[in-house]
């Protein structure tokens, strides 16, 4: 008697071998465990099969076929898709036989005749390892990228960058200046310099320079005194005296006027500030942090900036790439984003080949701010706990998903290659950057470029001995 032991979702199945009785044995017993099962007693039609773009889990192969054998049939499966276990059926077991296979990429093999029961065991571990290798490629973004500080993503190497400018700076009281886009997250990298600072135990203030007229703007940084205007009926602290200790940080600084830079200068060169009609000076002890989407540099040479105050600001400057230049943090961002977004208990969607091919593709022009409000606007029209094309924003959805530019960089000094001999130095660079990004984890690259360990072996074979 034969009993059901998966456990796990029911999979689509080829069966590829000559014997018919065999395989009428073998589509039976698997359709009987709920798969989804396509026989085949001629390789020839399994290749075409394979041929196709149409997506299985597993196949099941004989060895000795002919005019194509299973060994063909097992490289082709691996080329064309690279996500399927491969289990095969030799008559012929040998170790031989067994390490050929393995190299190839099989899964496993088993010898004719087999136990009923261990051919459902082997192909029950094919099916759990190929979803938690899907599985783990699905969320790589989410479990590889690297979060420096709280909310900061930093896959890219410019992120990574950034995010060593922030541990050497955070512990000094130098000035930043941070530059960057609308949307890059200029604010975010304030916060992390002052949660990573000697002044984490203080306040932490942000004003808006562009959202205030100067007279408020001059009141909200300074503070005033009762009777200073109109409608000043108290006292009121200015933010310099609020973050006294800790840190202040001036988005969009290159928005504040002449009359209230010149203020400022002088609260940074004297490290007091008199509130607005007040007659005494209240000292104070603030790090600053100013934000900018503007270059200060051409302000200044039409006088709109002060370069005294740029260079009091400006001790170390922070720039913050646009997000159509780090493509390596859009997924990591969009699952980020993800987590924050769902509740605690809810499992997190996934993200569906094209459509991530769509977000990577997409230039960002509001970088992660846009990219932020294109995830909220996927999750709310979400059904089946997927995110696809057709739930972005239309915008978005349209974007047309090109070959990387990376392929065509250096195709002039590549112009004397053949097009094979091209392709197999790119693919050997990409395949030896992410062993080194897995620090030499053979077994976790493999499963990042989706391929067998055995794959990963034969085309790198120098990295058995590194």
């Amino acid at each position: 008697m034969i009993y059901a032991i998966f456990d796990s979702d029911m999979a689509k199945m080829i069966i590829v071998d000559d014997e018919s009785a065999l395989l009428q044995v073998l589509d039976t017993l698997l359709k009987a465990e709920g798969h989804q099962v396509i026989t085949f007693d001629n390789p020839e039609n399994a290749r075409d099969m394979l041929s196709s773009d149409e997506e299985h889990d597993l196949m099941l192969c004989d060895i000795r076929m002919v005019p194509i054998n299973g060994m063909q049939l097992l490289r082709l499966a691996r080329e064309k898709h690279p996500d399927m276990s491969v289990v095969m059926l030799t008559a012929f077991g040998s170790v031989e036989t067994a390490i050929q296979a393995m190299k190839l990429g099989a899964f496993d093999y088993v010898p004719k005749p087999f136990k009923v029961d261990e051919l459902l065991i082997t192909i029950q571990r094919a099916l759990e390892y190929k979803k938690a290798i899907s599985e783990n490629i699905n969320l790589r973004a989410q479990l590889e990228t690297q979060y420096q500080f709280e909310n900061i993503v930093a896959e890219s190497d410019s992120m990574q960058k950034v995010c060593e400018i922030i541990k050497r700076i955070a512990p000094t009281n130098s000035s930043v200046l941070i530059s960057g886009e609308s949307g890059t997250g200029k604010e975010l990298v304030a916060r992390a310099i002052h949660t990573s600072s000697t002044r984490k135990g203080s306040t932490f203030m942000a004003i808006n320079c562009a959202a205030l007229p100067e007279p408020l703007l001059e009141s909200e940084m300074f503070g005033h005194v009762k009777g200073a205007f109109t409608g000043a009926d108290t006292n009121k602290k200015g933010l310099f005296e609020s973050a006294n200790g800790g840190t202040l940080f001036f988005d969009e600084i290159s928005s504040m006027s002449a009359g209230i830079q010149s203020k400022l200068l002088r609260v940074l060169q004297e490290k007091e500030v008199r509130p607005v009609g007040g007659n005494k000076n209240i000292p104070v002890d603030v790090r600053i942090l100013a934000a900018t989407n503007t270059p200060l540099e051409g302000l200044m040479e039409h006088g709109k900036f002060r370069e005294d105050l740029f260079y009091r600001i400006n001790v170390i400057h922070v720039d913050i790439p646009p997000l159509r230049k780090r493509k390596e943090d859009i997924l990591p961002l969009a699952y980020h984003i993800i987590t924050h977004e769902i509740d605690a208990a809810q499992t997190p969607p996934k993200i569906d080949k094209e459509t991530c091919s769509i977000l990577e593709a997409y230039a960002w022009p509001g970088n992660v701010r846009e990219l932020e409000n294109c995830i909220k606007h996927a999750l709310t029209f979400m059904t089946d706990n997927i995110i696809t094309k057709d739930i972005l924003p239309t915008k978005i959805a349209e974007t047309t998903v090109t070959e990387p530019q990376a392929i065509l960089k250096n195709i002039e000094a590549e112009r004397c290659r053949s097009l094979r001999v091209f392709l197999q130095v790119k693919e050997r660079e990409y395949m030896e950057a992410v062993l080194k990004n897995t620090n030499g984890d053979k077994e976790k690259a493999a499963g990042v470029l989706k391929i067998s360990l055995a794959t990963l072996y034969r085309k790198l074979p120098d990295s058995e001995n590194e």
